[in-house]
């Protein structure tokens, strides 16, 4: 019988590292990326675009209804955990970006100045460099310019460090860091530069034919008489495809990356390319719940203490209101349900318990089981003498203390005629 090509040791250590995997994923943020409201066509491109940037920690096929509210995202996001919302939006004047932190907030309210999508950076490029295996990994976050500007600056920074998980630079592995997410802050006009760009190390200290031979696609070498010429000169190849490199993106590699030349404690080049989108941010408000609650700052808007005052005064009495009027609402309905109950006890009271003797021996053999014979007065043999004028036998009424079973009997002279109205007494022969 042939064996197996892993062992059962493999077998549960690669069970153990997929288990490893998924636990460290769920610690892991996540984030709902949508829109809201009537967006154009341009905005939903946005909002695919800036889930390629989440990705892969990002719902990347989410889709949201209009008539999905606000109250049942955060609801479903709660069993996913979800930890941040991304909503876009427009309106007549402007586009707008909200950045949500779950459960209970805070909520940062941007307006979009500028932005352009994916497809328009690509375009404007002469090479770009992106591939799929870059969105396999969470980008790396640069923050840039947030310094001591206030607390909304302050704010701002978490909001946007909690995006993404942090990063062990003892334990991080080099070649997961394929993305770079740089945001920068402008003190004087107080907005945001949103970039995405593309990570490639390339080897330094080498000629260009050097380079063109490290790479996978060999240069053209039909023109030239020895292999020399390619390594000395660099014959056959534009000087454009050379980028300039300095002490500003050269460095020295802790260990070894992906790419032909990158060797550990070797010099090599960091270079950036952008892939889009990017956007232009101003912080317009800062919520202290999720999309309403207290106003903790305000671009535009800037009110005294005592505005302050009175609005919270105005919003508790609000909030004791609502607690009155739900508490009324609950007495009420267990008052409906009481009457309701008493409603219905004393229908069937009526129905069956004041039934008249000569009603009640004329009944269906259904309703004849449900009849309370306890109601029954002493007068019904007189009642019967005036309904049939003659007088019953004396087994048709027998007297409890000589029937101690009576209320289960049912009287022998009765004949019922199912489907052929109701059933008369049979008359005793002289």
């Amino acid at each position: 019988m042939r064996r197996s090509g892993r062992s059962c040791h493999q077998k549960r250590a690669r069970a153990q590292a997929q288990l490893h995997n998924l636990e460290a994923c769920a610690a892991n943020p996540h984030s709902f990326v949508f829109t809201r409201g009537c967006a154009g066509q341009n905005i939903r491109q946005l909002t695919l675009d800036m889930r390629r940037v989440m990705e892969p920690l990002t719902a990347s096929r989410l889709q949201i209804r209009k008539k999905n509210s606000l109250k049942a995202c955060v609801a479903v996001a709660g069993p996913l955990r979800v930890t941040h919302f991304l909503i876009l939006s427009k309106t007549e004047t402007s586009v707008y970006f909200k950045l949500m932190r779950l459960p209970g907030g805070p909520t940062l309210t941007f307006q979009v100045k500028k932005y352009s999508l994916v497809c328009d950076v690509v375009s404007s490029l002469r090479r770009h460099r992106m591939h799929e295996q870059q969105f396999a990994h969470p980008p790396l976050l640069v923050l840039n310019s947030f310094g001591p500007h206030g607390m909304q600056v302050k704010l701002m920074a978490t909001m946007f460090q909690n995006l993404f998980p942090s990063i062990n630079v003892h334990k991080v592995n080099l070649n997961t860091m394929k993305r770079c997410l740089l945001i920068d802050y402008n003190p004087d006009s107080q907005e945001l530069d949103f970039r995405h760009y593309s990570i490639k190390v390339v080897p330094v200290g080498a000629s260009y034919g050097m380079k063109k031979l490290l790479q996978e696609k060999f240069p053209s070498v039909s023109r030239l008489q020895d292999i020399s010429e390619l390594l000395a000169t660099g014959a056959g190849l534009s000087e454009g495809e050379a980028e300039p490199d300095g002490d500003h993106n050269i460095t020295e590699l802790p260990q070894a990356i992906a790419g032909r030349g990158n060797m550990p404690a070797q010099q090599s080049a960091v270079r950036l390319t952008e892939i889009g989108p990017r956007m232009t941010l101003q912080l317009i408000k800062v919520q202290d719940g999720i999309g309403e609650g207290k106003v903790m700052f305000h671009s535009f808007v800037h009110k005294a203490e005592e505005e302050l005052q009175a609005i919270l005064e105005a919003k508790e009495k609000r909030l004791q209101l609502k607690a009155q009027r739900r508490a009324q609402q609950a007495q009420n309905q267990e008052q409906r349900e009481a009457h309701r109950e008493k409603s219905l006890e004393g229908m069937k009271k009526a129905q069956y318990g004041s039934m008249a003797p000569r009603r009640a021996s004329l009944c269906l053999n259904e309703e004849f089981d449900d009849l309370d014979y306890d109601d029954l007065e002493d007068d019904d043999i007189e009642c019967f003498c005036q309904a049939v004028s003659e007088a019953p036998s004396e087994d048709l009424f027998p007297e409890p203390a000589k029937c101690p079973g009576w209320k289960r009997q049912r009287p022998k002279e009765l004949s019922w005629h199912r489907g052929r109205g109701r059933g008369r007494p049979q008359k005793r022969a002289a």
